[in-house]
């Protein structure tokens, strides 16, 4: 992904908001929504955030468009670059939108914004609901799009916001005209080869002649079920007080919980998915990891795929198995503290000097943790500890040829003070 065009950020303003914008008529009635209210309260600074897909001909001309609309509303923009061709594999919508909002988390963290506004409308809702009823989807799926969705980064909180949700697409339209907006329209959404094309296009205007209100029974519809999948998480929250543990399940009690109410076991494993931020799995796939479930033999291991993640089962236990992803940090101890630490001078001159840097695993690793202890394969540190196998190519901090610090396990004991200017090494 590629960035530019940044406008200058104003550090007087107590408060930035972000508005997604593609140039399209519901963003930009949206935009031009936001920036009315922010006149009423200047200490709102209002961005605007355009993603370029690459898939149409005239992207770039769309971009141009939308960079000149901020100018216009005097607000800020920049904008993200997803690489993406009508070649790329896989569900091309499906992977357009994942990029979509990765990109704008990162245009989010980047400026500093924790309220991001997307235009979609009851007209969205209702393709929503109907798309997730063609693929079988339960409560959660047929929820559709909640009004504020909070999305969670490593570095911050984001929150969703969708104003437009409540209002159809003829509503935004007369808007538009009326206050004499012009926008772009978007080739691509009248290619009924794309699934919600064929029935924005073809299936909802036929039920709106069999029921003229069928767009907002639909919306209230995801809206009563939105409440109910409320319901449901508080029930798999209470189910799992002896199952749901950090983020994992303990076999053994699913298992009970499955035999005597199979569907609240369903539940359970359905919350588990999204506190890990997994989608939901078909019934036939639910069904397939039960069989496996019942079959597996005690402190048998197993593993699935599911929504490009690998779920393990390792002593009992089912978990997301996750690869590391950061970077060594070093946390300065207070002089009057009895915490241990390395000397600030040894890691001062290590660091002048490009001494420092992290290293893969390569298996032949020893080291001591603990005083009056041997120094330990890291096989074996990590096995007393029971880590994991597929967790244990933990990241490795090196001083020189000195390995100071592993990721999960502890830093090296010799190398450790306790008094004078000292720093603590942290994989973050």
């Amino acid at each position: 992904m590629a960035s530019s065009r940044k406008s200058p950020a104003s550090p007087k303003t107590s408060k930035r908001i972000a508005v997604a914008l593609s140039g399209g008529l519901d963003s930009l009635v949206l935009l031009d929504t936001v920036c009315k209210a922010s006149k009423l309260d200047p200490s709102t600074e209002v961005w605007v955030f355009h993603i370029h897909h690459g898939l149409q001909k005239s992207a770039d001309q769309w971009l141009v468009f939308c960079e000149k609309l901020a100018k216009k509303y005097q607000v800020h923009f920049d904008f993200r670059l997803l690489h993406f061709t009508e070649k790329t594999q896989g569900n091309i919508e499906a992977r357009a939108r994942a990029g979509r909002y990765e990109a704008l988390a990162e245009l989010c963290l980047e400026h500093g914004i924790k309220d991001l506004f997307l235009a979609h409308h009851q007209h969205d809702q209702a393709e929503t609901v109907l798309l997730q009823l063609l693929r079988g989807a339960g409560v959660a799926g047929l929820s559709g799009m909640p009004e504020q969705r909070i999305l969670n980064t490593k570095d911050q909180a984001i929150t969703l916001w969708r104003p437009l949700l409540g209002q159809s697409r003829t509503q935004l339209e007369s808007y538009a005209k009326t206050h004499k907006l012009k926008w772009i329209e978007d080739p691509s959404n009248h290619n009924t080869n794309f699934r919600r094309n064929a029935i924005r296009k073809q299936i909802i205007p036929r039920l709106a002649k069999i029921q003229p209100e069928a767009i907002a029974n639909l919306a209230r519809s995801a809206q009563l079920l939105a409440e109910s999948q409320k319901l449901l998480d508080r029930l798999a929250i209470l189910d799992g007080k002896a199952i749901l543990q950090a983020n994992t399940l303990n076999l053994k009690p699913l298992l009970i919980l499955a035999k005597q109410d199979l569907p609240a076991a369903n539940n359970l494993i359905r919350y588990w998915l999204k506190l890990n931020k997994l989608s939901m799995p078909s019934q036939e796939r639910l069904q397939s990891w039960w069989q496996d479930l019942l079959k597996v033999k005690a402190d048998a291991s197993l593993e699935w795929t599911h929504d490009e993640a690998s779920i393990r089962l390792w002593r009992g236990i089912l978990q997301v198995a996750t690869t590391p992803t950061g970077q060594w940090i070093f946390i300065s101890i207070p002089v009057t503290s009895n915490k241990l630490g390395l000397p600030m001078a040894f890691v001062k001159n290590a660091r002048e000097q490009g001494l420092i840097a992290g290293r893969p695993r390569l298996g032949s690793e020893k080291f001591q943790i603990k005083p009056n202890s041997p120094r330990k394969t890291l096989k074996k540190l990590f096995q007393e500890a029971d880590v994991p196998p597929w967790e244990r190519q933990a990241p490795l901090l090196y001083i020189g040829d000195e390995l100071i610090a592993v990721a999960g396990v502890g830093v090296s004991y010799p190398h450790l003070l306790g008094s004078g200017k000292r720093v603590m090494p942290k994989w973050a």
